[in-house]
């Protein structure tokens, strides 16, 4: 069975609220929006940080109960399954494996930001946990491009579809 993983698309980061260092095209939500509504299951990661004296002082705060960590109101919400994850890769929570495991899931398509950043990442902890990848370029922000570069290489090799 197929999952889409619905990556980092949070108020901080993307619609109409996002902090300005982020820097996504505006019709990324739309085209992230239609492969949510192309899919089954839909697995909505957020990334948060920990709330700590170092992460009070980055130009964004994305703590677990605010509002910069909610889904952004623009995306498409299906189904209910959220996993929250503390480090690029969403595979660092292990709830998340477990879930996938007791649903038979075998295929992860990713969507969201960024392609430099989570999505890679996260695409590389799939891998290593023997599922099949699919990166659907058309619906990944990217202000990191130099890593995603390097991540896509390398993701590539490990036999990741890109479509």
């Amino acid at each position: 069975m197929k999952a889409l993983f619905v990556i980092d698309v949070q108020k901080a980061t993307i619609g109409k609220t996002h902090d300005k260092f982020f820097k996504y095209d505006e019709e990324l939500i739309n085209r992230i929006n239609k492969s949510i509504e192309e899919n089954e299951t839909v697995i909505y990661i957020r990334n948060l940080m920990k709330n700590n004296f170092i992460n009070k002082l980055a130009p964004v705060h994305v703590f677990d109960g605010t509002i910069e960590a909610e889904l952004s109101d623009e995306v498409i919400k299906k189904g209910n399954v959220i996993f929250d994850k503390y480090k690029g890769d969403a595979f660092t929570n292990p709830k998340l494996l477990d879930y996938l495991k007791e649903n038979n899931v075998d295929t992860i398509e990713i969507v969201g930001v960024d392609g430099g950043g989570c999505i890679s990442l996260t695409a590389l902890g799939a891998i290593d946990n023997g599922f099949k990848v699919i990166l659907n370029t058309n619906a990944i922000g990217t202000m990191f491009n130099k890593k995603k570069e390097k991540y896509y290489k390398l993701l590539k090799e490990k036999g990741a579809e890109f479509k």
